[in-house]
């Protein structure tokens, strides 16, 4: 790329979210340009083109996304033209200028088979969404795909990170420690199972990956599978709480959106290339609760 130095430079979009934190920590060794809405709407093509250009970045990490699932099946338009679109524009702009790109979708993609599944979704399963978020994430997959030569789509799920969502104020484990400190019991579905993952470990996957040329899609979760349920059971288990936590299933907690009632993730690209295992997702929970101050 002319004018870039020999230094990588990272453009990270949504810097201010908490996997775009934990990434700009990750790269730490590299020159990072964070930005977050204020400095870029993804939904503008001429705005990206522009600090593309701009930046002339070896790599760029597509972090900006609405991911509010229940707004977004009434806020359809803005979610197609945030996480469709969006993610389109910033294909566009990284193909002109030749840089890698790297753009997180998630285990929303899946769930749309209704038969048991025995096992993790893997990048080789075809994708079957239950609401317009899993879909509209997809459509930007395909825009990607279609759109960018050197392309790493890492789809994730479940994030938790110490920053905190930007769009969702906060994270599920923030979500479940004011339930329980304020309430003797908390409800939580036991029907959806997923595999939650910490933006810590996350991040310092997407750091390795962006160094090579193993383009593709990839799955980068923590190891091991549960249900919102038993997640909620290990997070008051850790903080020593007193709250019982109880099983429910999601008729019994309605919500505008479906969520899929099976969308773990495999890392099998990961260990096809032996690239090894990431820790279990108990493990990074106890690291996050620590990190926070909570055990």
């Amino acid at each position: 790329m002319k004018g870039c130095t020999t230094e990588m430079k990272a453009l990270i979009t949504g810097a201010n979210g908490q996997l775009g934190t934990d990434l700009c920590h990750a790269l730490a060794s590299a020159e990072v340009i964070a930005l977050t809405h204020t400095d870029v709407d993804i939904t503008d093509l001429y705005a990206v083109k522009s600090v593309v250009s701009l930046h002339c970045p070896d790599v760029i990490i597509n972090t900006a996304a609405y991911v509010r699932v229940d707004d977004c099946e009434t806020q359809r338009d803005k979610a197609f033209k945030t996480n469709a679109l969006g993610a389109r524009n910033v294909a566009v702009a990284a193909q002109e200028a030749g840089s890698k790109l790297v753009q997180i979708s998630t285990d929303h993609v899946f769930g749309g088979i209704e038969r048991p599944k025995p096992t993790p979704y893997t990048e080789f399963d075809t994708p079957a969404p239950v609401n317009i978020y899993g879909m509209s994430k997809l459509a930007g997959e395909e825009l990607v795909r279609s759109l960018c030569n050197r392309y790493f789509i890492v789809r994730t799920c479940g994030l938790f990170g110490v920053a905190g969502s930007s769009g969702k104020s906060g994270n599920f484990v923030e979500t479940i420690l004011k339930l329980a400190k304020k309430n003797n019991e908390v409800k939580v579905v036991c029907d959806q199972i997923s595999s939650p993952s910490y933006t810590k470990d996350v991040a310092a996957i997407i750091a390795k990956l962006i160094t090579t040329e193993y383009y593709g899609f990839f799955h980068i979760v923590n190891s091991g599978t549960c249900s919102w349920f038993e997640f909620a059971k290990e997070i008051v288990g850790l903080a020593d709480l007193k709250a019982h936590v109880t099983p429910v299933s999601s008729d019994q907690y309605p919500q505008k959106a479906r969520r899929p009632h099976y969308s773990a993730l495999d890392n099998y690209h990961m260990r096809l290339l032996g690239m090894g295992e990431m820790r279990s997702w108990q493990e990074a929970l106890r690291d996050y609760m620590i990190s926070k101050g909570h055990i």
